[in-house]
């Protein structure tokens, strides 16, 4: 194993076990205990058959968030705009659910595909003003964060519904429920979506790692001028990126649309899955197995967090404070690789 896998598996779980570390030291200062706050956690994640399955539905869309990231960060690309690409997908998603009564072989690819196309269509937007006029991305996706959330809302009062904050449930043969797997986990919320999540996982292992197209990507994102140069077409690839990444968050979506909720609601706020998706993506280390096994702790934390005011008397404020020092630490891996460096040029 050469130094820089090497680096790229430690410093992750480094900086999980210092988050973790830092957060016990923050339950001590404020007066709680750290073994019986993770125990709760713990048994809030994977306790029994129900939690489990509540972890694994927690982290179907965070996989497919932190790969609509991950894929926009490999291609040179920084897509802020996952939430809002997240929302209209799973706009569509339930669009197509509620107006349709099709044969389920029919009806479930097409609203997740739908769901896939809006998400794409609402990144393309960057990704073309990117590449015909060299405007930031950053700063367009996060403004087309808000519309999406306020154009959402406004659909869903108008059209979706008879100005109600929800909509219709979608029909049956448009949702991701399976009795068996439910069954399996005691009846918890866990859906087929993860099979689609880890699914979309190997695509983007297989479209980047293994194909011609995911090399011109990945290439552009390296190095414009010198892709240029080789004959790529930059601009086309750029819009491409964003489109692919858009449609990863778009299929997000869709999970929560025709999984968890099975209708969409006029929300408050964001969802902040898509903005979860970002740390996803930063402690998978942007690669497709990384982003599930960071999915599966996000889910995790979230999911076990609901147990610790119950068994522990811990607020579950504290599982954002560990999540926030892992990102932190994640972050900082420059600075860890420095440390490392040090240590080991001191060492010899």
């Amino acid at each position: 194993m050469n130094g820089s896998r090497f680096s790229g598996i430690f410093i992750p779980v480094l900086a999980v076990f210092l988050g973790i570390l830092v957060g016990s030291i923050v339950m001590l200062v404020s007066g709680f205990n750290p073994i019986a706050g993770y125990s709760a956690l713990l048994y809030g994640a994977f306790g029994d058959s129900y939690y489990i399955g509540e972890t694994i539905r927690q982290m179907t869309p965070y996989i497919l968030a932190g790969l609509a990231v991950a894929f926009a960060f490999r291609t040179g690309l920084f897509n802020i705009g996952v939430e809002g690409q997240l929302i209209v997908g799973w706009l569509a998603a339930v669009w197509v659910g509620v107006s349709f009564e099709l044969p389920k072989i029919i009806h479930l690819p097409l609203a997740i595909l739908a769901a896939a196309a809006a998400g794409a269509l609402w990144a393309f937007i960057p990704g073309f003003l990117k590449a015909r006029f060299k405007v930031h991305e950053v700063i367009v996706t996060i403004m087309m964060n808000y519309i999406a959330l306020h154009v959402t809302n406004a659909i869903i009062r108008s059209v979706l519904s008879d100005k109600g904050f929800k909509s219709e449930t979608i029909y049956p043969s448009a949702s991701l429920r399976s009795s068996f797997l439910e069954s399996l986990t005691d009846y918890s919320t866990m859906h087929i979506g993860i099979l689609i999540a880890l699914l979309g996982a190997m695509i983007m292992w297989f479209l980047l790692e293994k194909t011609t197209k995911g090399y011109e990507l990945r290439a552009v994102g390296f190095n414009q001028h010198a892709s240029q140069y080789a004959g790529m077409n930059v601009n086309r690839n750029i819009m491409l990126a964003m489109v692919i990444s858009g449609a990863f968050a778009g299929a997000a979506g869709a999970m929560e649309g025709l999984g968890t909720f099975e209708n969409i609601s006029v929300k408050g706020g964001f969802t902040g899955v898509g903005f979860d998706g970002i740390a996803v993506a930063l402690l998978g280390g942007n690669t497709a197995i990384g982003v599930v096994l960071s999915a599966l702790l996000f889910g995790a934390l979230k999911v076990g967090a609901l147990e610790m005011p119950s068994s522990a008397d811990v607020p579950t404020e504290l599982v954002d404070i560990i999540i926030a020092l892992i990102i932190f630490f994640v972050a900082s891996s420059y600075l860890i690789r420095l440390i490392l460096t040090r240590l080991k040029k001191e060492g010899k």
